[in-house]
Order: C-alpha cells, then structure tokens, then sequence
C-alpha cells in the first residue's frame, strides 16, 4: 500500500461517507452523512471515509491558527498574558464570568477596553465579552495595538492582521496566501473555505508542535481546557480526559478538529447537514477507532456529552478506511 500525497492528491470520491442515524424506539427517524479524514504532518491522507477533498469552511477550528500572529508579533510575550492568555484567545467559550474576565485581561493589558470589540453581544448578554468569540478578538486587538496596526478595521480581509493569519495558514498548508478563499464568520471576523484533508493537515502540524509558537499554543489549551470551550462542553471535556494527548477545537456547522499531540496526526470531519450531536458522535467514534482515548474515558465522555431523549438512540454507521493509491 502506498499513502496518496496530501490534499492535493485527495480523492474527491473516496469511500462512503460514514451515516449518523436516529432512532426513536427502533424507527429510523434521522440520518446525518459524515466526511473525515486523517492526515500526517507531510499532508498525506493516511485514512478517511468519504471525500477527503469535501470543501468547506472551517469556522471557529481555525481560531489556534488565528491566534499566531498574537504570539509572533511579541504581544503576548510583552502583556505576560501566560498560557490563560493564549487558550482564551482560541475559545469558543460559553461566556462565563471567567471567561469574560480572561478577554477583559488581554484587552485591559493592551490598555483597550470592550468598546474596541466588533463581535456581537450574544442574545441576552450585556457586552461583547460574553460573545463566543471574544477572546480572539481581544487577542486580535492586542496584536494590532502591539503593531501599531489600526484598531477600527481589525476585522477587514486586507487588515495587515488578517493577511499575516492567511499567510501563516497558507505556509502551513504550503499554498500561496492567494489562493485561499475567505469570508465572514459569524462574528465577523474571516474564516476560509478549506479541504478536509487541509484542515486534518493544520491539526497535524499543531499536534507536532515543531514550530514553537504552535507548541505554545497546542501547551496553553491543554493546561486550560476550561477556558477553550467550558465545563460540559465537548472539547473541554475532552481535552481533560485525554491526559495532554488529544487537542480538540470545533466550530459551526458540523466542524471538528482533533490532533493527536506528539504523533504528527490530526482528523478533520464534516457534517453534510452541520448537526452538533452528529459530529460529537461520530468524533468519539473515531476516537475508538484510532484508540486515542482509553475505553473509560470514552464512556464517560459519551454520557456527558452525547445526551439524548429516553427511548431515543443514535448510532455511527462505518469507519475510517486506509488510503489507498
């Protein structure tokens, strides 16, 4: 068997999607199909199940990679935000006190405030802090205060901030900035349109942590799982029972990005319909699969994540196969 040659050379069939099926008593009732991929630190796809070159946009998993330029400028180093810093800046947090507290810090040693942040306020909240994403806003409002980058269009595509994320992703990826497409995420900030097998293949490179900056920040969510996501929420539940072996970031519409820390391997895996539930099911799944997480943890993850109704069940239908060329 030989392994095909990344993203690039991702076959565009592959094998069948795997299905996420619901079952109210023993009638099938919905089916979810799912696409994932596993890739090495070299871009090769090493195991999937669908297309591995599915195209879509990877949402709030891009956030670790968006956080770089906050660790290169020097603008973390000289707020001495520490590893809180740097996982609050690759949240997509529930809008905690504590987690609106950590983006306050990283605005308040920047010598900003709140009223710099364009990402919304969420529906009930009282400021933009609670937003989801404002972690990485306030990091990105660092940087550009560090660079001397202007504050009011942090968020527009030809911001100096911005091209420096899609340079950065783009070297990862070993593409010309050019040629990644972008548009406007939820919060307003960009987010790219990328391949699975690219995604898989970011994950991959931040597992291995080569590159120090990709260390700190793989290091900083790790230590503080809580300040990724929150207590009861997926990635944070994860993290914490992969003891430092498995990062996790996802993002809306069916994205989950995992990365076994030290292996030079990351998954990426969409959901055609962009179901949280179907995603989750299918991650721990695969988690078993490629026996990245002990049995127990597993179990004890899928009670506490994978809630559904009584006399309601859902069942992963397939599995990730070897490439073949």
């Amino acid at each position: 068997m030989s392994l095909s040659s990344g993203f690039s050379g991702a076959s565009r069939s592959g094998s069948a999607p795997l299905e996420v099926v619901l079952r109210r008593g023993c009638i099938q009732e919905s089916v979810h199909r799912v696409h994932a991929v596993v890739c090495d630190g070299r871009g090769r796809v090493l195991m999937s199940s669908g297309q591995s070159g599915y195209e879509t946009f990877i949402r709030s998993a891009l956030k670790p990679f968006q956080a770089l330029p906050f660790l290169s400028s020097g603008a973390a180093a000289a707020m001495e935000v520490g590893d809180r810093g740097i996982a609050i800046s690759c949240a997509s947090h529930s809008g905690s006190i504590a987690h609106a507290r950590e983006a306050f810090k990283l605005l308040w040693n920047a010598e900003l405030d709140a009223d710099h942040l364009q990402c919304p306020v969420p529906s009930g909240g009282d400021s933009p802090l609670q937003h989801n994403c404002s972690g990485k806003h306030a990091a990105f409002l660092a940087t550009s205060r560090k660079m001397a980058w202007p504050l009011d269009t942090y968020l527009q595509s030809d911001h100096p901030l911005q091209v420096e994320v899609n340079r950065r992703v783009a070297e990862l990826l070993g593409l010309p900035a050019d040629e990644l497409v972008a548009a406007r995420d939820d919060c307003g900030a960009p987010t790219l349109r990328l391949q699975l097998a690219q995604m898989a293949l970011l994950y991959a490179h931040l597992g291995a942590s080569r590159q120090a900056e990709l260390e700190q920040i793989s290091r900083a969510m790790l230590a503080h799982p809580d300040l990724v996501a929150g207590d009861g929420r997926f990635d944070t539940e994860l993290m914490r029972r992969s003891h430092g072996q498995v990062l996790s970031k996802g993002g809306a519409e069916g994205i989950q990005c995992l990365s076994r820390v030290g292996k030079d391997l990351g998954v990426a895996i969409k959901v055609e319909d962009g179901s949280r539930r179907a995603k989750q099911a299918v991650a721990l799944h695969l988690l078993r699969q490629l026996e990245w997480l002990t049995p127990l943890g597993l179990e004890e993850l899928e009670e506490q994540v994978l809630i559904v109704n009584p006399g309601v069940s859902l069942e992963v239908q397939g599995a990730l196969r070897f490439q073949q060329s």
